[in-house]
């Protein structure tokens, strides 16, 4: 399987130029997952895969001495060499990575939902483990309630069907709770643990016109309870 280099890095670039992953309520998903995931990490070489504004990689760069962090973007990577000089950014389609070295903690933050082939990355992305190393990856989920009230409304038509944010990040698809497990599965992986978070009753948009910090934070929190409904799922693995 192969894609496309130049439509790929031209469609990446569209992205770059006016993303919203920083913004908001979904700024506030990507901090919270990086606390689920510093509940498991494993000390050494750190990789992440799709940083694009960084907000994982400020996370990262206080905790690991020795970080890689791998974009397609060039406008992305640009603005991480500046910001986390300590870093090594190397701008690549992850199809075209080649590390010679491997890694004990590799995160893949919102980037399987992009990818035109997510179980030929994991097959990758296994190789790339040390021994003892983990992957950590989260996704949107299908079956976040926002989504199955769209449905009820009628402006979505069904749960895994991309609607207009998604349109805008480069989404190819919605996971839900099994398919993203399957990805891991079919890909040689091992879950160690599955989970979810962010029970989003409403938009992004509805939420940050008049939520509190308060009221997200007890909202990420709730989602770990229900991770079926939860907005966003997660999975630590191993080879």
């Amino acid at each position: 399987m192969s894609v496309n280099e130049q439509a790929e890095r031209a469609r990446l670039d569209t992205i770059a130029s006016d993303s919203w992953y920083s913004r908001g309520a979904n700024a506030a998903t990507i901090r919270y997952s990086a606390k689920l995931f510093d509940r498991h990490w494993r000390p050494g070489r750190c990789l992440e895969l799709g940083p694009a504004e960084g907000l994982m990689t400020e996370i990262l760069s206080g905790t690991f001495s020795d970080l890689t962090v791998v974009d397609g973007s060039e406008q992305f990577c640009q603005s991480l060499r500046q910001r986390f000089p300590k870093a090594t950014v190397q701008c690549s389609l992850f199809e075209e990575f080649k590390p010679k070295q491997q890694f004990d903690t590799i995160v893949l933050s919102h980037v399987l939902e992009h990818v035109a082939f997510p179980n030929a990355l994991l097959q990758s992305v296994r190789t790339w483990l040390s021994p003892q190393g983990a992957v950590y990856a989260a996704v949107p989920n299908a079956r976040s309630i926002h989504r199955q009230a769209a449905v009820l409304m009628r402006t979505l038509p069904t749960e895994h069907s991309l609607n207009e944010t998604d349109h805008h990040h480069g989404h190819r698809r919605v996971y839900d709770p099994e398919s993203f497990r399957a990805e891991f599965l079919t890909a040689g992986l091992a879950i160690k643990i599955f989970g979810g978070y962010w029970l989003k009753p409403l938009s992004n948009a509805q939420i940050e016109a008049s939520w509190t910090p308060d009221m997200l934070e007890a909202f990420m929190q709730l989602g770990e309870r229900y991770p079926d409904i939860a907005a966003e799922v997660y999975v630590i693995a191993t080879a």
